[in-house]
């Protein structure tokens, strides 16, 4: 059941205009019965104005006069009433508890890593960089930080904490058959790879085969060289009437030279005379 929007006020209002006990008006209200009371003997809510919730629409006037006459039964709100979206906030911590919050965040670092930094900031109201200091042990007391459990500390109920740390099992699950998932799906467009190479190293044997075809249209030339044999038979007479100069060349040269026997003959007429 959603409570009404200003609670003190509309307590101030029905303990001062109806016959309601005070467990009824902190039933409806949201607030202790003790507090009631406390407004009834003006220690609390002194000179505050009252609230009319039948004004507001929170309230029917048959239902306070049914409550009225039954102290056992409790009050309904209007079924037309518009409910309060409760205020997302920091959550708030005693000025006497704060400075055990370091200590606190180190334990559930360190015995549950799968939690977030917003999920311990909305555990323990505490801040993101906070958090990051203490991960990164450059907080400026971290010397002194002793991880302790933050139920133990005040900090938290156990079934807070349980609930949390629930929830971050379950995203790091999820995550985990996420990445399992992608990985098979990796695997598998790697294993599709390897079987589509050998199609791809086929190609180029296909090219070399068709190759050979732009090999052979050189043998083509010597057609082009049959049409002109005059500069290749040119040499062949060249070379046989240089072997027929060898040979006529060498039988003058194995006659001997009569240049030695006329030397001394003009050299013993002189002397004769």
């Amino acid at each position: 059941m959603t409570h009404p929007l200003m609670p003190k006020a509309t307590a101030v209002w029905l303990v001062e205009n109806t016959a309601l006990t005070f467990e009824q008006v902190a039933d409806f209200c949201g607030l202790h019965a003790l507090e009631v009371q406390a407004i009834a003997d003006d220690e609390v809510a002194i000179g505050m104005q009252g609230m009319d919730p039948i004004a507001a629409g929170e309230l029917t006037q048959e239902e306070l006069d049914r409550c009225a006459a039954d102290t056992s039964a409790r009050l309904n709100p209007s079924k037309d009433r518009t409910p309060v979206a409760k205020h997302k906030g920091a959550r708030y911590t005693p000025v006497s508890k704060r400075q055990d919050r370091p200590d606190a965040i180190a334990w559930l670092i360190k015995s549950y890593p799968e939690l977030s930094d917003a999920q311990i900031s909305k555990l323990i109201g505490t801040t993101k960089p906070t958090i990051n200091s203490i991960r990164e042990r450059s907080h400026w007391n971290i010397t002194n930080i002793k991880p302790q459990n933050p139920v133990g500390l005040g900090l938290c109920t156990g079934e807070a904490l349980e609930k949390i740390v629930e929830v971050a099992r379950k995203r790091a699950k999820s995550a985990e058959v996420r990445k399992a998932r992608e990985t098979r799906k990796a695997a598998a467009e790697v294993a599709a790879a390897v079987e589509t190479a050998p199609a791809a190293d086929e190609a180029p044997v296909a090219v070399a085969d068709v190759a050979p075809a732009a090999d052979e249209a050189p043998v083509a030339e010597p057609a082009l060289l049959e049409t002109h044999p005059e500069p290749e038979m040119l040499p062949k007479p060249e070379e046989e009437p240089l072997a027929i100069e060898q040979q006529s060349t060498t039988e003058p040269i194995e006659m001997p030279a009569p240049e030695a026997e006329p030397a001394p003959e003009t050299e013993d007429k002189p002397e004769d005379a």
